[in-house]
């Protein structure tokens, strides 16, 4: 999660800089206001980028007659007729996207303007509960555009409205957003996925953009004595490395220069000479910053002699769509938590995933998210699978869940044909909060389920079966300092990784008789963000890989599965919106398999646990990503 912030202590507010420790001042110029006496507009209003598809366009407005392209001469560009309020727009090379509010109809909606200077179909998002305040546009790392609606009473929703700036036929509704009352503006920094939202007698507040992302609010300037705005929080800009909020009723502009993971305050400048100023619009020229200032009276230009410093643009990881998700688990809440992958030999394309419920059992599903069967057998958080197992006089394929219901290891027999599971009893164990598990098969062909709980304490058990029954002998036990959770067994190698979720991946001998000494694998800080949820085994034709669930950062580490254990990158999962798949974010399992499935599942198959189901919100599910995707994203072998 990035996380911009003001600290409303210790920053410069003055209009010039503030000191340096060696008393010495500094030589910023003050920031200066110069105001047009000349209205160019009677509405809503916003400066267009150089647009090489309308050459010499230098706004968008709202007029009586329509929204309007604005030439450089004042013309009339291109207009799109009807009566409407409020306004955004994002822009690329061949087009721009631009969102309004039809007064009339009382509806969001979104059109786009070409080379030819031609408007597309209008698209219409469907009415609202609420009276549609603001709205506010956010293109996100995979250029899908998203419309947040603000409504005055605490209300609002983000949409998915358009793709590479192309609107959508059915726009769809991400989630729906509780948001400060008496709210009316709003305005997103792409570049750091913020949102930046008013609440007129308290200041402005900070929300991430990003469609998986928690509904988490911060301050970024509140009205005094908590703060430096005089009367109300009103418009705001958002520029690279610039943030302009406007203190409507006391006639302020406070800027705020980025630096690093932060705004710092940069000045205050007088609006004076206006009618209570609400909005603001802003462009970066050479030498500092065009306005465009909205008050009561209609719409004025101006220039200010202030240029925020560059600043470094955060990394980034590659982004990844999932072309499947599953239904959602049956129970509310956070109830989705491992997956497991059960290969069909004789016909891989009927191969099964399988996901626990921690409310209440166990899901099996197809390749195309279809649930085939719900097994209420209890709070099962964890679920590993191995074929070959001898259960009895039969030989069966063997899933094995942790049941924190009973402490117990949970077993499945999976039948090698048609992949239908059957529950085949418990095995009992001394631990007092059972967690994360994941099966072994060591070289004489024995299966081993390793079990922790949260106290660090893992427990390792050779299974087998007595007069038809599953049982298990404990054969090893160790532990970690602090909490674990996700492990994953190399069964070519005999080798076991297990995640200490606030620490480190560890490695270890796996097998029963082998010393437990613990090798680093990767460690939280960097691409990890604790908590270090899943972990998954990649076995490929050159090279082995550990995927691992960075649940801090909503993202997926990569590392060669061999040491040195080399990092080989991350990449997050974000929406299909062609397909109309949300993300995946707060990933507690996931699972991988490098068997050919067939489709686009050739090259393997990756499944993760959804923490955030969105568009529409519901119940938690699993996405399943090819692994061809991964792999060219990463540039693996």
């Amino acid at each position: 999660m990035r996380i911009f912030h003001l600290s409303l202590l210790g920053l410069c507010v003055a209009l010039a800089a503030c000191q340096s420790n060696d008393g010495q001042e500094p030589t910023a110029a003050k920031p200066t206001l110069t105001l047009s006496d000349k209205l160019i507009a009677s509405e809503n209003t916003q400066w267009l980028a150089p647009l090489q598809f309308l050459e010499g366009a230098q706004r968008l407005q709202v007029a009586r007659s329509g929204v309007q392209v604005i030439g450089r001469e004042g013309q009339v560009v291109s207009e799109w007729q009807g009566r409407f309020e409020t306004l955004d727009h994002r822009a690329d090379d061949s087009g721009l996207l631009v969102a309004t509010l039809d007064r009339k109809r009382q509806q969001a909606v979104v059109a786009r303007i070409d080379a030819e200077r031609q408007w597309s179909a209008p698209r219409y998002l469907p009415k609202t509960r609420f009276a549609i305040e603001g709205l506010c546009l956010y293109r996100d790392e995979a250029r899908n555009d998203f419309l947040f609606l603000v409504g005055e009473e605490g209300i609002g929703e983000q949409w998915l409205v358009a793709e590479q700036g192309r609107p959508l036929t059915q726009p769809s509704l991400v989630r729906a957003l509780s948001l400060p009352p008496e709210s009316s503006f709003c305005q997103v920094d792409d570049s750091s996925a913020s949102l930046y939202i008013n609440e007129e007698n308290v200041g402005f507040w900070r929300y991430e953009a990003g469609a998986e992302a928690p509904l988490l609010r911060e301050p970024v300037e509140l009205v005094a004595p908590f703060g430096e705005l005089n009367k109300a929080a009103a418009g705001m800009a958002v520029l690279p490395n610039a943030l302009l909020l406007v203190d409507a009723e006391a006639g302020n502009l406070h800027l705020f220069q980025r630096s690093a993971q932060q705004w710092q305050r940069a000045g205050v400048v007088s609006l004076a000479g206006l009618n209570e100023p609400e909005q603001v619009s802003a462009r970066a020229t050479a030498k500092g910053l065009d306005l465009l200032l909205v008050d009561d009276d209609g719409a004025r230009s101006a220039s200010l002699n202030w240029q925020p410093t560059p600043v470094a643009p955060l990394a980034t990881s590659p982004v990844l769509a999932p072309l499947v998700q599953t239904a959602g688990v049956p129970s509310l809440g956070d109830a989705a938590d491992d997956p497991a992958i059960w290969i069909n030999s004789a016909h891989p394309e009927r191969s099964r995933v399988l996901g626990t419920d921690k409310q209440g059992g166990l899901l099996v599903y197809d390749l195309a998210g279809k649930q085939l069967q719900d097994l209420r057998a209890g709070r099962l958080n964890n679920v590993d699978v191995r074929p070959g197992f001898q259960l009895g006089d039969r030989q069966v394929d063997l899933a094995v869940a942790s049941n924190r219901d009973r402490n117990s290891l949970h077993l499945f027999a999976i039948d090698p044909t048609s992949g239908v599971l059957a529950d085949i009893g418990q095995v009992a164990t001394p631990l007092k909060d059972i967690y994360g598990l994941c099966l072994f098969k060591d070289r004489q062909g024995a299966i081993h389920a390793i079990a922790n709980d949260k106290d660090g304490t893992f427990l390792q058990y050779r299974l087998g079966s007595s007069g038809g029954k599953a049982s298990g002998q404990l054969v090893r036990t160790f532990k970690t300092q602090t909490q674990p959770e996700g492990c994953v067994a190399d069964d070519r190698n005999e080798r076991l990784f297990i995640g200490e979720e606030d620490v480190a991946v560890w490695a270890l001998d796996a097998r029963a008789d082998a010393p437990t000494t613990f090798e680093q694998v990767i460690a939280v800080g960097g691409p990890v963000k604790d908590d270090i949820e899943g972990l998954a085994l990649y076995q490929g034709k050159q090279r082995d890989y550990l995927v691992v669930s960075s649940q801090g950062n909503d993202s997926y580490v990569v590392v060669e599965a061999q040491a040195p254990y080399r990092l080989r990158g991350s990449f997050r999962i974000g929406l299909n919106a062609t397909l109309g798949i949300d993300g995946a974010s707060e990933t507690d399992g996931l699972e991988v398999t490098s068997a050919n499935l067939g489709g686009p599942w050739r090259d393997g198959l990756l499944v993760v646990q959804d923490g955030r189901k969105r568009m529409p919100e519901g119940n938690q599910n699993y996405k399943y990503v090819p692994w061809a995707a991964v792999a060219a994203a990463l540039g693996l072998e």
